[in-house]
C-alpha cells in the first residue's frame, strides 16, 4: 500500500508519497528499485494507491491524451478527462473494471491525488472528483497522514511542511509504508 498526501497553504501546494512497494508479505524498500510513487504529466504531479501495475498504465495513457483532453484545472476538467481516459484504460492495457455485481459504475481500480496550479485533486474508483481545500491523504497509512497535518495544519508554515510530516507519520506507524519521502511543491496561480 502506501501513504500519499496533498496540502495545499498560502500559495503552495504540495504532493508527498512514501517509497514503499509490497508484494504480499514481501517489501521492496528504497535503494532496491527506484520506487517514486509520484508522476508528472504536463504541469501536473500524480500520486497513486493502488497495484504498482497502475503507475505505468496511468501515466502511458495520460501522456496519450491529446492537449485538449488533458485538462486538469478544475473539478469538471478532472471528471471529463478521466471520463476520457475511462474506455482507452479498458480498450487499450486491459483494465478489468469490475469489483463487485452491485457496483453503480464500471471502477478504474484505483485512487489517484494530483497537485497542479490550479490545486489539489483526487479521483477515486468511479472517476468521483474531490478538490480539496486544506489537505488530504490516500492509501493505507491515510490515517495517520491526516491525524499528523490536522494538528500540525495552523502550526507549519509551508504546505512542504505539512505534507512532509504526513507522510512521515505514514512511514513511522503505516506497515505498508516507508521512508524516504518524496516530494514536489507547485506555486499556485494568480
Amino acid at each position: 500500500m502506501t501513504t500519499i498526501a496533498v496540502v495545499r497553504k498560502g500559495t503552495q501546494v504540495a504532493i508527498a508519497a512514501d517509497s514503499l512497494v509490497t508484494f504480499g508479505d514481501t517489501k521492496l524498500p528504497h535503494g532496491y528499485e527506484n520506487n517514486d510513487k509520484l508522476f508528472k504529466v504536463g504541469e501536473s504531479y500524480f500520486g497513486m494507491a493502488g497495484t504498482t501495475a497502475h503507475f505505468p498504465v496511468l501515466r502511458k495513457a495520460l501522456t496519450s491524451l491529446a492537449p485538449a483532453e488533458l485538462k486538469l484545472t478544475s473539478r469538471d476538467d478532472v471528471f471529463d478527462t478521466f471520463l476520457k481516459l475511462h474506455p482507452k484504460l479498458k480498450e487499450q492495457y486491459f483494465l478489468n473494471p469490475k469489483e463487485e455485481d452491485a457496483d453503480p459504475y464500471e471502477s478504474s481500480q484505483f485512487t489517484v491525488m494530483i497537485a497542479n496550479r490550479h490545486g489539489l485533486f483526487g479521483v477515486y474508483s468511479y472517476r468521483e472528483v474531490f478538490e480539496f481545500e486544506r489537505f488530504w491523504a490516500i492509501g493505507s497509512g491515510r490515517s495517520f497522514a491526516l491525524g499528523a497535518m490536522y494538528a500540525s495544519y495552523d502550526k507549519l508554515k509551508t504546505a512542504r511542511e505539512i505534507a512532509s510530516l504526513g507522510v512521515a507519520a505514514g512511514c513511522e506507524f503505516d506497515k505498508n509504508s516507508a521512508a524516504p519521502v518524496r516530494l514536489h511543491t507547485i506555486k499556485l496561480k494568480g
